[in-house]
């Protein structure tokens, strides 16, 4: 209570110097002792790019190291920047340190990078030959770089300020940092110095600790830093590593940018490191369930499916069953007639279609994938089961001509049907250099099946076979027995011709041997009777041989002669005849 407002008369209390019960224990330190020890912890705080200190280990955690800097709070500094990833650091070991900063936990980030603090040209000179970086202060910006203050004035060039425009070089203004001399005038006192190769220098230095802690098959966490057309770049740390767009997910990506984002962080798992290149693959879908895993109890071949067109290619239609499952549609699976050259013109991307499995191929190693065969065709009725039962052969059909080629000329006799009518088998009067000489395409036409070979799905047709000639009236008009006059064209095989492109075989035996060598061959003995040749040859001679009963002369090209139809066949259009 103030004296001043003490109620008058009231006594004011004595004070003894008793202690107070409390406070019975005095002090092991004085309290100048803890006011000094906080003034030298706090009065003048670390600033990063100071010094070098004499750094001590405290603990080492899973993955940093604490030290301490002689200051109130330690420092810390990762375990890459120590050889085999720390693995021999221990407490009470001492390092070289420079303060670089604070982290977010309140610890001050400690660099092993040497460092140098140079008071007087001699020390710059030192520093200057053994490539040492220094401390400095950037007082201004002046025209192409910065002014720095490394104990005297020094030159730092724009480009060699590790800033990537002219606002940021401005905010080093005030600021120190660490640099390296470039050039060193005395006499002039012209100092050049670089802040982007220290720069490098530790980043090239982090990144060699860190790369050595990774290992393939590790999983790690990584910010996306850079997106391209192939797959994204992430900071895994000081390294960079990079996520192929095929190793993003399980289902097709086209554009990273459509699944990811930077700055966006990841856990990835380290596929490959190359160990030449200091190159890391990373793959974000090997940490998820591969969807072919449950493939052989979902899918079988002969099963109906439905998905969506994922993507259309000239050769087929790739088409989604599930998430990470696609099937192919191939174009010659996409018609049972119609000849498909290009997939778009049968399905569109987007579009939802049913289609059977028509086989399963499992992968069989990561550069492999799985492939599933689809058929669109086979959800139609195959237009061959009904014609093979409506249309046998010697039916007769119509149709357009479809194409005409050198060898023959294709009709189309039914929906996604087509057959080819050999150049032979156009017309009968005459040989054909090409279809065209008759055909046109477009053209309506009627031809007879020759021929059906389901197996390589081919139908052979004919047009000559319907169309009537001279052959047909001939053999209409006659018939087997009647007489009828020929000309011999040739003697063998015998070939005798009736009429303009009518001719028929003559089947008698001995019409192409002379009566007289049969005459004179024994019967008996299977020789020739000399005598009795001789002596027809000698009755010959003086014309008096007489004329061998029965026996008709021998045929001879050109002649006209008289013979007997024995056959006459209108399917394959023959005629046999035999001497009258």
């Amino acid at each position: 209570m103030n004296q001043d407002n003490a109620p008058e008369n009231q006594p004011i209390p004595e004070i003894t110097s008793e202690p107070v019960a409390e406070a019975a224990a005095e002090p092991t330190e004085s309290f100048g002792d803890l006011l000094a020890q906080f003034e030298r912890s706090h009065a003048h705080p670390p600033q990063a790019g100071q010094r070098q200190l004499e750094g001590t280990v405290i603990s080492v955690s899973a993955d940093k190291v604490f030290l301490d800097i002689g200051y109130k709070i330690e420092g810390v500094l990762p375990l890459s920047a120590f050889d085999r990833n720390g693995l021999d650091v221990a407490a009470g070991q001492t390092y070289p340190v420079s303060i670089t900063g604070r982290n977010e936990e309140g610890y001050y980030d400690l660099s092993r990078f040497k460092v140098a603090q140079p008071k007087d040209w001699s020390a710059l000179e030192e520093a200057f030959e053994q490539k040492l970086a220094v401390v400095g202060t950037v007082t201004a910006i002046v025209k192409g770089g910065a002014s720095v203050d490394i104990g005297v004035r020094a030159f730092m060039p724009a480009s060699r300020s590790g800033t990537h425009d002219a606002a940021a070089l401005e905010a080093l203004v005030g600021q120190q940092i660490t640099c390296r001399i470039t050039k060193l005038d005395v006499a002039d006192e012209d100092v050049v110095v670089d802040r982007r190769v220290v720069l490098e220098e530790q980043t090239r230095m982090e990144a060699e600790g860190r790369y050595a802690t990774l290992k393939e098959g590790d999983t790690v966490t990584g910010t996306v830093r850079t997106l391209m057309p192939y797959g994204a770049f992430l900071d895994l740390g000081g390294v960079d590593g990079l996520l192929h767009v095929s190793d993003i997910a399980w289902t097709r990506i086209t554009k990273p940018e459509d699944v990811l984002a930077v700055g966006q962080k990841l856990e990835v798992k380290i596929l490959k490191i190359d160990s030449d290149t200091k190159k890391i693959s990373l793959g974000l879908k090997q940490l998820q369930s591969e969807p072919w895993q449950a493939v052989p109890e979902r899918y079988q071949p002969g099963q109906r499916i439905s998905g969506s067109v994922t993507r259309v290619t000239d050769f087929g239609a790739f088409v989604e069953l599930e998430p990470g499952i696609e099937g192919l549609i191939h174009v010659s699976e996409m018609s049972w007639g119609k000849k498909v050259r290009v997939a778009s013109d049968i399905v569109k991307p987007g579009e939802r279609v049913d289609a059977v499995i028509l086989s399963i191929k499992p992968p069989e190693g990561p550069q492999q994938p799985g492939r599933i065969s689809l058929g669109l065709k086979q959800t139609l009725t195959d237009p061959w089961t009904e014609f093979a039962q409506k249309f046998p052969v010697g039916a007769h059909v119509q149709g357009p001509v479809t194409k005409m080629m050198a060898f023959g000329a294709f009709v189309q006799i039914a929906e996604g049907l087509e057959g080819l009518v050999h150049i032979s088998e156009i017309v009968a009067d005459r040989r054909l250099n090409h279809p065209s000489e008759v055909l046109h395409t477009g053209q309506t036409v009627q031809a007879q099946i020759l021929a059906l070979d389901a197996g390589k799905r081919q139908i052979k047709l004919s047009m000559k076979q319907l169309i009537p000639t001279g052959l047909d009236e001939y053999i209409a008009e006659h018939k087997v027995g009647d007489k009828v006059s020929g000309r011999v064209v040739t003697e063998s095989p015998a070939i005798i011709e009736l009429g303009e492109g009518i001719r028929a075989a003559c089947g008698i035996s001995d019409a192409l041997s002379t009566p007289a060598l049969n005459a004179a061959t024994s019967t008996t003995s299977g020789k020739a009777d000399l005598s009795s040749l001789s002596s027809m040859l000698q009755a010959r001679w003086k014309g008096s041989a007489p004329a061998a009963a029965n026996q008709p002369a021998p045929l001879q090209a050109g002649q006209i002669r008289t013979f007997k139809i024995t056959r006459l066949d209108p399917a394959s259009k023959s005629i046999e005849v035999d001497l009258a």
